[in-house]
């Protein structure tokens, strides 16, 4: 059973292989979820580790229905991974109905050849698992990272099992989402190829100084919003200089 660890940084990344972890997901944007990370911590979690690791490719937090210009920057960040010698990438694309986008999907798995691609949670979010399941399949991702579509692996139990027989062997079905020492063997015994954790703990900022005027938090939204430029505001203060 391959245990993947999804980290956010080169330190995780180290501290998954030490603990025997088979593989990493390497992701930026802890708030947000998982986005694409720096070129920078690719390329220096390619020098130091021996393990595995998949590249997130996601160009922002929020839903998984991409304008032109997003679909655009995935396909760079994907010849960015491949350049930096990723092993594989990780990513989700659904349109607007709650359906899997197979053709955007397709195409950057084309794209992403020959590193193997995982369709990320983007899965949890479609309107019918068996649907979403057959369209994954379709589009040549080798994996879905999935909680059964519920907020926890333990809630979604049922589903990953459906999923796990659905399957049949044609593409390998992950479970991620509160995964742990307590639950790894109900998910093992449901039939799911892989476990996914980021088996993180908080740790306290080092700094001495704190100012308690100021905070760097922004307000995160949900799923279903995201922040842009607003066009009108910027001119606003344009005209004022």
């Amino acid at each position: 059973m391959l245990i993947e660890v999804c980290a956010y940084s080169l330190d995780s990344c180290l501290t998954a292989q030490r603990a025997g972890a088979g593989r990493v997901e390497l992701c930026g944007g802890l708030a947000e979820g998982g986005t694409t990370p720096s070129a920078g911590l690719i390329q220096l979690v390619r020098q130091h580790l021996t393990i595995p690791f998949y590249v997130m490719i996601r160009p922002r937090g929020g839903d998984f229905f991409y304008t032109e210009t997003e679909l655009a920057v995935m396909k760079a960040d994907i010849l960015m991974a491949k350049t930096l010698e990723a092993d594989g990438v990780v990513l989700g694309i659904l349109q607007p109905d709650g359906q899997v986008n197979e053709a955007q999907t397709r195409e950057l798995v084309e794209l992403a050849h020959p590193l193997p691609v995982t369709f990320h949670r983007a899965f949890d979010m479609t309107r019918d698992p068996i649907e979403a399941l057959e369209a994954v399949i379709r589009t040549g991702a080798v994996r879905i990272l999935t909680s059964g579509q519920q907020q926890t692996v333990n809630l979604g139990l049922p589903v990953l099992r459906q999923l796990a027989e659905a399957s049949a062997g044609r593409i390998e079905i992950m479970a991620g989402a509160g995964v742990n020492a307590q639950n790894a063997s109900q998910l093992i015994e449901a039939g799911v190829d892989a476990l996914h954790l980021s088996g993180s703990q908080k740790e306290d900022s080092r700094m001495i100084f704190r100012q308690p005027s100021v905070s760097m938090a922004t307000s995160i939204p949900d799923e279903y919003e995201y922040l842009e430029a607003n066009e009108a505001k910027i001119k606003a203060v344009v005209r004022q200089v």
